[in-house]
């Protein structure tokens, strides 16, 4: 298998979404050449904003590996990852992504991220959405208990 034909895959769930009443949009995820996650968007369909089809196949893949990284893997988009997507793909530690279709071509569609994306690179103070640190007693709390343990699974 080569990256088409696991893009087209992603395609195929991408159309098959849409025929069930979901987003346009599919993801495979493929370690050592086999298909270990798939996904394909239900925002609508669960009411989850967060269920896009990349992290759909990324909490599918980490079921099925039984691990929070998915190193050594490569995500298969029918469409550029939004900015949540991508910080998802850092997160699990995918090695690649390869997507079909571009943001331009979500944005004519209807799905424009753009404005996410220049949002988080504002300082807190310049964001359209008021981000507030408010340190209150216990604030680390959590962080030095976390830092205390000896058998950790760090991440």
């Amino acid at each position: 298998m080569n990256d088409r034909s696991f893009l087209q895959q992603a395609i195929d769930l991408a159309n098959r979404s849409v025929d069930e009443g979901g987003g346009p949009f599919g993801t495979v995820i493929v370690r050592q050449g086999l298909v270990i996650g798939r996904g394909n968007n239900r925002v609508t369909l669960d009411n989850d904003p967060t269920a896009h089809a990349e992290m759909q196949a990324i909490r599918d893949a980490c079921r099925k590996e039984n691990n929070f990284s998915l190193s050594d893997s490569v995500l298969y988009a029918s469409c550029e990852p939004c900015p949540m997507c991508m910080a998802a793909i850092y997160w699990a530690r995918i090695e690649r992504v390869v997507f079909a279709a571009s943001g331009e071509d979500a944005r004519r569609a209807g799905f424009d991220d753009r404005w996410i994306a220049r949002q988080l690179c504002q300082p807190y103070a310049e964001r359209s959405l008021p981000v507030e640190q408010c340190a209150c007693e216990g604030f680390d709390s959590s962080f030095r208990k976390w830092m205390a343990l000896a058998d950790k699974t760090p991440y």
